[in-house]
């Protein structure tokens, strides 16, 4: 077998270790299934598995023991960056979240005063129809007394320009004597 693995056969493999070893006994045993099935459809025999299998155990392979110092210290660089990425985005996550959870909390009182709110105009609503319905049979006698009122008025004042302007009537009682 040559020095170089193929990266998809290693592939292949650490999905079948992940899969077997699984510490359920169901799912180890559907993952053997699923072993098989992908096996048959990558077309890998279990003599190439095999073989695999002794290409890894001495010689590990040489794409990480060939890194050079330099790579290491740019991949130790990436991972620390990406460790402080993880955490800023994680403090992010959390500060977002406790937003969420003050906006829910706000959102939740001001429906509570809406609701207080929509409760007191309709109570309001409510004493103020009342109000105007005891209101409503004296406003109408008010209306009426001034109607009988006006009447009266017009009549006495009707009757007081007759008695300015008509002439005294003439006396016929002295044509009868």
């Amino acid at each position: 077998m040559s020095d170089n693995i193929d990266p998809k056969e290693l592939k292949i493999l650490s999905d079948i270790l992940a899969l077997v070893l699984d510490e359920q006994a169901g799912q180890a045993v559907n993952a053997l299934e699923a072993v098989r099935n992908r096996a048959r459809r990558n077309a890998v025999t279990a003599g190439a598995l095999k073989n695999l299998f002794v290409a890894i155990a001495p010689n590990p392979p040489r794409a990480r023991a060939t890194r050079t110092r330099a790579a290491s210290g740019a991949a130790a660089r990436e991972t620390q960056d990406s460790r402080q990425r993880i955490m800023t985005l994680t403090e992010d996550l959390r500060r977002l979240d406790l937003d969420l959870r003050t906006s829910r909390a706000r959102v939740e009182q001001l429906r509570t005063e809406l609701h207080l709110t929509q409760a007191a105009r309709a109570e309001i609503q409510t004493q103020l129809a009342n109000a105007r319905a005891m209101n409503r049979p004296l406003r109408m006698s008010v209306i009426w007394l001034a109607c009988l009122v006006g009447l009266l008025l017009g009549i006495a004042g009707t009757q007081f320009v007759h008695t300015l302007l008509d002439a005294p009537p003439v006396d016929k009682s002295i044509y009868l004597h």
